[in-house]
Protein backbone atom coordinates (compact mmCIF):
# COMPACT_ATOMS: atom_id res chain seq x y z
CA UNK A 1 0.00 0.00 0.00
CA UNK A 2 1.34 3.34 -0.95
CA UNK A 3 -0.02 7.15 -0.15
CA UNK A 4 -0.77 7.16 -3.99
CA UNK A 5 -2.63 3.38 -4.32
CA UNK A 6 -1.90 -0.08 -4.06
CA UNK A 7 -0.45 -2.98 -5.31
CA UNK A 8 -0.91 -6.91 -5.32
CA UNK A 9 0.72 -9.70 -7.20
CA UNK A 10 3.38 -12.62 -6.20
CA UNK A 11 6.40 -12.69 -4.13
CA UNK A 12 9.55 -14.34 -5.66
CA UNK A 13 13.36 -14.50 -5.31
CA UNK A 14 15.68 -13.83 -8.32
CA UNK A 15 18.83 -12.44 -9.04
CA UNK A 16 18.57 -8.28 -9.17
CA UNK A 17 21.37 -6.22 -10.37
CA UNK A 18 21.99 -2.64 -10.44
CA UNK A 19 25.42 -1.28 -12.00
CA UNK A 20 28.21 -3.66 -11.28
CA UNK A 21 25.97 -5.00 -7.65
CA UNK A 22 23.87 -7.83 -7.81
CA UNK A 23 22.12 -9.78 -4.94
CA UNK A 24 21.81 -13.55 -5.69
CA UNK A 25 18.32 -14.21 -4.04
CA UNK A 26 16.85 -11.08 -3.96
CA UNK A 27 12.84 -10.79 -2.63
CA UNK A 28 10.45 -8.65 -4.13
CA UNK A 29 6.70 -8.43 -5.39
CA UNK A 30 5.83 -9.47 -8.88
CA UNK A 31 3.31 -6.81 -9.39
CA UNK A 32 0.15 -7.80 -11.88
CA UNK A 33 -2.34 -5.93 -9.91
CA UNK A 34 -1.88 -2.02 -9.65
CA UNK A 35 -3.93 1.40 -8.92
CA UNK A 36 -4.11 4.00 -11.88
CA UNK A 37 -1.42 6.54 -10.72
CA UNK A 38 1.11 4.71 -9.24
CA UNK A 39 3.55 4.08 -11.67
CA UNK A 40 3.21 6.69 -14.69
CA UNK A 41 5.34 7.29 -17.49
CA UNK A 42 8.25 5.04 -18.88
CA UNK A 43 8.90 3.74 -15.14
CA UNK A 44 7.76 0.21 -13.99
CA UNK A 45 8.79 -0.29 -10.72
CA UNK A 46 9.32 1.02 -7.41
CA UNK A 47 13.05 0.02 -5.54
CA UNK A 48 12.28 0.76 -1.76
CA UNK A 49 15.30 2.50 -0.09
CA UNK A 50 14.16 2.57 3.65
CA UNK A 51 14.42 -0.22 6.75
CA UNK A 52 13.44 -3.62 6.87
CA UNK A 53 10.59 -3.08 9.23
CA UNK A 54 8.65 -1.02 6.62
CA UNK A 55 8.77 -4.21 4.67
CA UNK A 56 5.26 -5.90 3.91
CA UNK A 57 7.44 -8.51 1.79
CA UNK A 58 9.29 -9.13 5.86
CA UNK A 59 12.52 -8.81 3.15
CA UNK A 60 16.08 -7.32 3.51
CA UNK A 61 15.65 -4.35 1.06
CA UNK A 62 18.63 -4.73 -1.48
CA UNK A 63 20.51 -1.76 -0.31
CA UNK A 64 20.78 -3.55 2.69
CA UNK A 65 21.20 -6.92 1.18
CA UNK A 66 24.20 -5.85 -1.07
CA UNK A 67 26.39 -5.43 2.46
CA UNK A 68 30.01 -5.53 2.01
CA UNK A 69 29.53 -5.12 -1.62
CA UNK A 70 29.42 -1.46 -0.45
CA UNK A 71 32.43 0.50 0.15
CA UNK A 72 30.90 2.26 3.09
CA UNK A 73 26.63 1.56 4.43
CA UNK A 74 25.29 4.88 2.41
CA UNK A 75 23.86 6.39 -0.67
CA UNK A 76 23.61 9.77 -1.84
CA UNK A 77 21.34 11.89 -3.98
CA UNK A 78 21.82 14.84 -6.26
CA UNK A 79 18.01 15.51 -8.16
CA UNK A 80 17.67 17.81 -11.04
CA UNK A 81 15.38 20.74 -11.37
CA UNK A 82 13.38 21.26 -14.15
CA UNK A 83 9.81 23.02 -12.80
CA UNK A 84 11.73 26.49 -14.13
CA UNK A 85 12.67 25.32 -17.20
CA UNK A 86 9.86 26.05 -20.14
CA UNK A 87 11.41 23.28 -22.56
CA UNK A 88 11.13 20.46 -20.22
CA UNK A 89 10.27 17.22 -21.48
CA UNK A 90 7.72 15.08 -19.90
CA UNK A 91 11.01 12.79 -18.73
CA UNK A 92 14.31 14.49 -18.24
CA UNK A 93 17.17 12.79 -16.50
CA UNK A 94 15.97 12.66 -12.54
CA UNK A 95 20.14 12.96 -11.41
CA UNK A 96 22.43 11.32 -9.73
CA UNK A 97 22.27 8.21 -7.53
CA UNK A 98 25.42 7.08 -5.74
CA UNK A 99 25.23 4.02 -3.88
CA UNK A 100 28.40 2.89 -1.65
CA UNK A 101 29.15 6.05 -0.43
CA UNK A 102 29.26 10.04 -2.07
CA UNK A 103 30.05 11.86 -5.43
CA UNK A 104 32.36 14.56 -3.98
CA UNK A 105 31.97 16.35 -7.81
CA UNK A 106 28.02 17.26 -7.09
CA UNK A 107 28.88 19.10 -3.23
CA UNK A 108 30.86 21.32 -1.82
CA UNK A 109 32.32 22.03 2.18
CA UNK A 110 31.49 19.41 4.64
CA UNK A 111 28.58 17.05 5.45
CA UNK A 112 26.20 17.87 7.81
CA UNK A 113 25.26 14.59 9.13
CA UNK A 114 22.25 14.60 11.71
CA UNK A 115 21.66 11.37 13.88
CA UNK A 116 18.07 9.31 13.65
CA UNK A 117 15.90 9.40 16.23
CA UNK A 118 16.46 5.71 18.46
CA UNK A 119 14.18 2.85 18.25
CA UNK A 120 14.79 0.39 15.25
CA UNK A 121 14.51 2.33 12.01
CA UNK A 122 11.93 1.93 9.26
CA UNK A 123 11.29 5.16 7.54
CA UNK A 124 14.57 7.52 7.45
CA UNK A 125 13.77 9.96 10.13
CA UNK A 126 15.03 13.23 11.63
CA UNK A 127 12.96 15.79 14.07
CA UNK A 128 12.27 19.31 12.45
CA UNK A 129 13.44 22.04 14.66
CA UNK A 130 12.74 25.30 12.79
CA UNK A 131 11.21 26.99 9.84
CA UNK A 132 11.81 29.85 8.44
CA UNK A 133 9.15 31.83 6.07
CA UNK A 134 9.63 35.31 4.42
CA UNK A 135 12.78 35.80 7.30
CA UNK A 136 10.64 35.24 10.06
CA UNK A 137 10.60 32.12 12.00
CA UNK A 138 7.57 30.58 12.25
CA UNK A 139 5.98 28.46 15.67
CA UNK A 140 5.97 24.52 14.71
CA UNK A 141 4.70 21.96 16.89
CA UNK A 142 7.66 20.20 18.84
CA UNK A 143 8.01 16.50 20.03
CA UNK A 144 7.29 13.54 18.26
CA UNK A 145 4.73 15.98 16.33
CA UNK A 146 7.76 17.37 14.77
CA UNK A 147 9.17 13.87 12.96
CA UNK A 148 9.63 14.12 9.61
CA UNK A 149 10.19 11.07 6.87
CA UNK A 150 12.81 12.53 4.17
CA UNK A 151 12.24 10.78 1.13
CA UNK A 152 13.07 10.92 -2.14
CA UNK A 153 9.72 9.59 -3.39
CA UNK A 154 7.59 12.22 -2.16
CA UNK A 155 7.27 15.28 -4.69
CA UNK A 156 7.02 18.37 -1.98
CA UNK A 157 6.84 19.01 1.23
CA UNK A 158 3.63 17.73 3.74
CA UNK A 159 2.93 18.43 7.17
CA UNK A 160 0.65 18.62 10.23
CA UNK A 161 -2.31 21.29 9.60
CA UNK A 162 -1.37 24.09 12.47
CA UNK A 163 1.91 23.95 11.09
CA UNK A 164 1.29 24.35 7.38
CA UNK A 165 -1.52 26.79 8.08
CA UNK A 166 1.60 28.83 10.03
CA UNK A 167 3.52 28.55 7.41
CA UNK A 168 1.17 30.05 4.86
CA UNK A 169 -0.56 32.95 7.32
CA UNK A 170 3.53 34.21 7.11
CA UNK A 171 3.05 34.58 3.17
CA UNK A 172 0.96 37.88 2.58
CA UNK A 173 -1.79 36.99 0.33
CA UNK A 174 -1.97 33.26 0.66
CA UNK A 175 -5.50 31.28 0.84
CA UNK A 176 -6.26 27.99 0.98
CA UNK A 177 -7.44 25.82 -1.98
CA UNK A 178 -11.34 25.34 -1.25
CA UNK A 179 -11.79 22.67 -3.99
CA UNK A 180 -8.45 21.15 -3.12
CA UNK A 181 -8.45 20.26 0.15
CA UNK A 182 -4.52 20.48 1.70
CA UNK A 183 -3.24 23.06 -0.95
CA UNK A 184 -2.17 26.22 -0.36
CA UNK A 185 -2.44 29.05 -2.87
CA UNK A 186 -0.48 32.78 -2.95
CA UNK A 187 0.27 35.64 -5.59
CA UNK A 188 2.45 34.14 -8.10
CA UNK A 189 4.27 37.47 -7.99
CA UNK A 190 5.40 36.71 -4.60
CA UNK A 191 8.83 34.79 -4.05
CA UNK A 192 8.14 32.56 -0.88
CA UNK A 193 11.51 32.18 0.71
CA UNK A 194 11.35 29.14 3.21
CA UNK A 195 14.43 27.54 5.32
CA UNK A 196 14.10 24.20 7.16
CA UNK A 197 16.48 23.04 9.88
CA UNK A 198 16.46 19.59 11.39
CA UNK A 199 18.83 20.61 14.29
CA UNK A 200 21.72 22.32 12.75
CA UNK A 201 21.95 24.24 10.06
CA UNK A 202 19.03 26.58 8.35
CA UNK A 203 18.89 25.07 4.41
CA UNK A 204 16.80 27.57 2.19
CA UNK A 205 14.66 26.34 -0.18
CA UNK A 206 14.87 27.75 -4.01
CA UNK A 207 11.88 30.11 -4.43
CA UNK A 208 11.10 28.29 -7.94
CA UNK A 209 10.56 25.04 -5.71
CA UNK A 210 8.73 26.12 -3.38
CA UNK A 211 5.94 27.44 -6.50
CA UNK A 212 3.99 24.43 -8.25
CA UNK A 213 2.39 26.74 -11.22
CA UNK A 214 -0.58 28.79 -11.61
CA UNK A 215 -3.95 27.36 -9.93
CA UNK A 216 -5.64 27.38 -13.54
CA UNK A 217 -4.25 28.87 -16.80
CA UNK A 218 -3.96 32.77 -16.61
CA UNK A 219 -4.47 32.57 -13.13
CA UNK A 220 -2.31 35.21 -10.52
CA UNK A 221 -2.82 32.26 -7.82
CA UNK A 222 0.02 29.76 -7.89
CA UNK A 223 0.01 26.52 -5.57
CA UNK A 224 2.40 26.49 -2.93
CA UNK A 225 4.34 23.70 -2.37
CA UNK A 226 3.87 22.62 1.26
CA UNK A 227 1.13 21.25 1.56
CA UNK A 228 -1.14 20.23 4.94
CA UNK A 229 -0.60 16.13 4.09
CA UNK A 230 -3.78 14.91 5.81
CA UNK A 231 -6.00 16.59 4.40
CA UNK A 232 -4.86 16.59 0.89
CA UNK A 233 -3.83 12.75 1.24
CA UNK A 234 -7.08 11.45 2.91
CA UNK A 235 -4.98 9.67 5.37
CA UNK A 236 -3.23 10.12 9.12
CA UNK A 237 -0.97 13.71 8.91
CA UNK A 238 1.97 11.21 8.33
CA UNK A 239 3.54 7.86 7.88
CA UNK A 240 3.90 6.01 11.02
CA UNK A 241 5.13 8.23 13.84
CA UNK A 242 6.21 11.12 11.66
CA UNK A 243 3.66 14.01 10.67
CA UNK A 244 6.16 15.73 8.43
CA UNK A 245 7.02 14.38 4.83
CA UNK A 246 9.74 16.45 3.14
CA UNK A 247 10.31 15.60 0.08
CA UNK A 248 11.80 16.83 -3.56
CA UNK A 249 10.80 20.71 -3.19
CA UNK A 250 13.78 20.55 -0.72
CA UNK A 251 15.84 17.80 -1.26
CA UNK A 252 16.60 19.52 -4.62
CA UNK A 253 18.56 22.11 -3.08
CA UNK A 254 20.91 19.79 -1.06
CA UNK A 255 23.16 17.31 -1.52
CA UNK A 256 21.57 14.60 0.52
CA UNK A 257 23.35 11.18 2.21
CA UNK A 258 21.34 8.67 4.22
CA UNK A 259 23.97 6.50 6.47
CA UNK A 260 22.90 3.35 7.77
CA UNK A 261 25.50 2.88 10.60
CA UNK A 262 25.47 4.89 12.68
CA UNK A 263 21.80 5.87 11.20
CA UNK A 264 21.54 9.43 10.29
CA UNK A 265 20.62 11.93 7.57
CA UNK A 266 23.67 14.28 6.07
CA UNK A 267 22.99 17.63 3.46
CA UNK A 268 25.80 19.59 2.35
CA UNK A 269 25.54 22.91 0.08
CA UNK A 270 25.22 21.83 -3.99
CA UNK A 271 28.50 22.32 -6.10
CA UNK A 272 28.40 24.23 -9.44
CA UNK A 273 28.63 21.47 -10.91
CA UNK A 274 25.38 20.63 -9.70
CA UNK A 275 23.98 24.06 -10.23
CA UNK A 276 24.74 25.86 -6.44
CA UNK A 277 22.50 26.41 -3.84
CA UNK A 278 21.79 28.93 -1.62
CA UNK A 279 24.45 28.14 1.60
CA UNK A 280 23.26 27.40 4.84
CA UNK A 281 22.85 29.65 7.79
CA UNK A 282 23.64 28.63 11.47
CA UNK A 283 25.82 26.10 12.68
CA UNK A 284 25.21 23.07 14.19
CA UNK A 285 26.65 20.90 16.61
CA UNK A 286 26.21 17.78 14.30
CA UNK A 287 28.85 15.60 12.91
CA UNK A 288 30.37 16.77 9.80
CA UNK A 289 32.45 14.73 7.51
CA UNK A 290 34.61 15.93 3.86
CA UNK A 291 33.55 13.72 1.00
CA UNK A 292 35.69 12.15 -0.88
CA UNK A 293 35.93 10.87 -4.65
CA UNK A 294 37.13 7.30 -4.63
CA UNK A 295 33.04 6.42 -4.54
CA UNK A 296 32.20 8.04 -7.58
CA UNK A 297 33.18 5.59 -10.53
CA UNK A 298 32.23 1.66 -10.89
CA UNK A 299 34.83 0.27 -9.54
CA UNK A 300 34.95 -3.81 -8.80
CA UNK A 301 32.80 -6.76 -9.10
CA UNK A 302 31.47 -6.52 -5.39
CA UNK A 303 33.41 -9.24 -4.28
CA UNK A 304 32.79 -10.51 -0.70
CA UNK A 305 36.33 -9.26 0.58
CA UNK A 306 35.76 -6.22 -0.79
CA UNK A 307 33.65 -2.57 -1.14
CA UNK A 308 32.80 -1.21 -4.60
CA UNK A 309 30.65 1.65 -5.17
CA UNK A 310 28.66 3.10 -8.22
CA UNK A 311 27.27 5.92 -9.98
CA UNK A 312 23.78 5.49 -11.22
CA UNK A 313 22.03 8.66 -13.16
CA UNK A 314 18.38 8.36 -12.33
CA UNK A 315 15.23 9.06 -15.37
CA UNK A 316 12.24 10.14 -13.38
CA UNK A 317 8.89 10.76 -14.28
CA UNK A 318 8.01 14.37 -14.92
CA UNK A 319 4.23 14.28 -13.47
CA UNK A 320 2.06 16.84 -11.84
CA UNK A 321 1.27 14.50 -8.86
CA UNK A 322 1.48 16.14 -5.81
CA UNK A 323 2.33 13.34 -3.69
CA UNK A 324 4.23 10.38 -4.77
CA UNK A 325 4.98 7.18 -3.50
CA UNK A 326 7.14 6.73 -0.05
CA UNK A 327 10.29 4.74 -0.74
CA UNK A 328 9.02 1.65 1.25
CA UNK A 329 10.25 -2.05 0.11
CA UNK A 330 6.98 -3.84 -0.78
Amino acid sequence: RYLSGTVAGTIGQDVVSMGNFSVQSQTFLAVDRLADGVLLGSASGIMGLAFPALSSTRSTPFWQALGSQLAAPEMAFYLTRFNDDPSAQEEEPGGVFTLGGVNSTLFTGDIEFLPMPSGTPAFWLLTMSAITVQGQSVQITTGNAALVVVDTGTSVIGGPTADVKAVWAAVPGSAAIVDHPGLFSFPCSTSVQVTLSFGGKAWPINVTDMNLGQISRGSSQCIGAIIDIGLASNTSPGPGDASWVVGDTFLKNVYSVFRADPPSIGFAQLSSVAGGSGAPSGNGSSTTTTGNGSSTTTTGTGSSNRGSSTKITLPTTMIAAIIAVFMCLL
